[in-house]
């Protein structure tokens, strides 16, 4: 499939304007390298567009990556913290580490309650949401991370900035 399957609501994490011209929504995996890979570059694209682009972040743990499941399960907890964003640079910025006993650090330099982390990953307090990420990228054709849809559209050319930025310019030309 070529089209999101599942439109961007206020349930997703969302960075930027609700009236951007253009919608960044990528499909990522805390412990992919690829997706630490694009990091740098999505937070350049943010830059370099402002308020024309909103960029949304859906979980899509893959399973040969022994922690991205928790990773985003502890996004998620951030997240009920209004911490999302802040835990989500973390992550992607502390990738070569993502164990258990390291979440529990970010997240106290969040200043959040590490042991409600660990109540959260043993009661799997977050992997239903993780699940419906993981369920609406399956639904769109996701097959791997990062996957990129640009106003819906899957993005299936090369992950640098001149060719992103052409097509997120071309988007909102449209």
């Amino acid at each position: 499939m070529s089209k999101l399957a599942v439109p961007v609501t206020e349930k997703d994490h969302i960075a930027g304007s609700a009236t951007a011209l253009v919608t960044l929504v990528e499909y990522g995996d805390y412990q992919c390298p690829s997706c630490g890979d694009v990091f740098p570059l999505v937070q350049k694209l943010q830059k370099h567009f402002g308020d024309k682009l909103r960029f949304v972040f859906r979980n899509f743990p893959l399973p040969m990556h022994p922690y991205a499941e928790h990773a985003a399960e502890a996004a998620e907890f951030a997240a009920a913290h209004d911490k999302f964003w802040p835990m989500h640079d973390l992550l992607y910025r502390h990738q070569a580490n993502l164990s258990d006993e390291h979440l529990l650090k970010l997240v106290a330099q969040l200043g959040l309650p590490s042991y409600e982390l660990t109540k959260s990953l043993a009661a799997g307090t977050y992997k239903p949401r993780v699940q419906a990420d993981l369920e609406s990228g399956e639904r769109s054709g996701v097959t791997g991370t990062p996957m990129f849809y640009i106003n819906g559209k899957l993005y299936e050319e090369d992950y640098d900035f001149n060719t992103l930025v052409e097509a997120i310019t071309a988007a909102g030309n449209d």
